[in-house]
């Protein structure tokens, strides 16, 4: 796959998916107890034989930048393969990146010295598992400008998303943006669905030149590929469609934008029901990511007085210590530690959080490096909640934000790279 260069968008500042975004990008939030957001996106690159990889960013990046160097240095250099992250230079104007286009266009430098005749554009904020080159074959086939990779959902939803109007023989005619009229145009692949865009695209670098060149000079354009590059492409290029494939091998197609904090949650639970609707014990297609140096979890006071130290239906990461505490179907990431009589109930709890004696937890959120002081209540009284500082979402999940009455941990860093080191220390 020489051929191709890889452009991961991972600058967004995830303002939705605040406070867990107060101190990081989205892309570095933690998902399924070890990961990063970012970490879906690099393994479908790696996994699809994609090793020439540029990496954008821009909003509070420091901690990407750490996980990207320490977890992701697995390419062959000596081969020209390489995961490059390349911060905002303003190497063509005074701004920073003004969207996701001009984002592209501001590295037209670094595009055009690896002379790569395709470019494959992708987002680092969602989860799925997409054997990439399927499409670039897809891409070829149909004698494509542009291809959008598209998924199958159902018209009910149209509004959520950008949705492909089709042609018999694959070729994108219109796109309409979260349509709300009731009446989004079907898909080809399947009359009873639509297609909507998924933001995964593959351009002949030489279309994506053109296009990023002519957008940047109109003053109007808001430099987003949904919005102005695609519908600019429609009129001028053959741009086909690709209905996406799901390797995940499950019951129903899975892509998830991880952009709210409701999504967020949701898609964390999806992994912890008895038969998950995100597989990741896949051994063909690993989901990699930079692997703690933390000992095993600890699950300790087995039957002594009243008190058991038990998860069930959990994700338990490495490092974690459940010391008499009770967690139900709930996502813990590395170095977690529940004490004695607390219980945990469909809930995330972040790296190196400390859930104190006798707490109640349900339905919330605990960002990384805080300590829950012993007996507080969360996620049963939303009142209270907000009272406390939290923050309530449309579906009632409790998330913990830093102006609340908790305790951060001063030695515990909300990366599991910075944990795993004091815990060294």
């Amino acid at each position: 796959m020489q051929r191709v260069l890889t452009i991961l968008l991972a600058g967004g500042a995830g303002e939705r998916l605040h406070p867990l975004t107060t101190h990081t990008a989205k892309p570095a939030v933690p998902f399924g107890g070890m990961y990063r957001i970012i970490d879906f996106t690099l393994s479908n690159c790696i996994n699809s034989g994609l090793r020439r990889i540029f990496i954008l960013t821009q909003y509070k990046a420091m901690e990407l930048n750490r996980h990207v160097r320490e977890g992701w240095s697995i390419v062959g250099t000596e081969l020209g393969e390489f995961i490059e992250v390349i911060p905002p230079m303003k190497r063509v104007h005074d701004n920073w990146y003004l969207g996701t286009a001009d984002a592209v266009y501001q590295n037209l430098e670094s595009i055009a010295a690896e002379d790569c005749p395709l470019t494959l554009i992708v987002s680092g904020d969602h989860i799925y598992k997409m054997d990439y080159r399927a499409m670039l074959d897809w891409h070829e086939q149909q004698g494509a400008d542009v291809t959008i990779s598209t998924i199958q959902m159902p018209p009910e939803q149209a509004e959520q998303f950008g949705v492909c109007d089709i042609s018999p023989d694959y070729r994108v005619r219109g796109f309409e943006e979260k349509p709300r009229h009731g009446n989004p145009v079907r898909s080809v692949f399947d009359p009873e669905m639509i297609s909507a865009s998924m933001g995964v695209y593959v351009f002949r670098t030489e279309t994506l030149v053109r296009a990023l060149i002519e957008d940047a000079a109109d003053l109007e354009s808001s430099h987003d590929f949904g919005k102005d590059i695609l519908p600019r492409c429609l009129a001028r290029c053959r741009v086909a469609a690709y209905d996406f494939f799901d390797l995940n091998d499950k019951r129903s197609r899975y892509w998830r934008d991880v952009g709210t904090l409701d999504a967020y949650f949701e898609a964390n639970m999806d992994l912890v029901s008895v038969t998950p609707e995100f597989n990741l014990y896949d051994t063909h297609w690993p989901v990699r990511t930079l692997m703690p140096q933390q000992p095993p979890a600890k699950f300790v006071f087995a039957g002594a007085d009243t008190r058991m130290g038990i998860a069930l239906d959990s994700i338990v990461s490495p490092g974690c210590i459940i010391s008499g505490g009770r967690v139900q179907r709930s996502v813990l990431s590395p170095a977690v530690r529940v004490h004695s009589y607390s219980e945990v109930e469909d809930s995330i709890l972040l790296t190196g959080c400390e859930i104190g004696r006798r707490c109640r937890l349900r339905r919330t959120i605990v960002p990384a490096g805080v300590e829950i002081p012993p007996g507080t209540t969360l996620g049963y009284d939303p009142v209270a909640d907000r009272e406390q500082g939290c923050v309530i979402t449309e579906s009632g999940v409790t998330v913990l934000t830093p102006r609340g009455s908790w305790i951060r941990k001063p030695n515990r860093s909300a990366s599991a790279q910075a944990a795993s080191r004091s815990a060294g220390a």
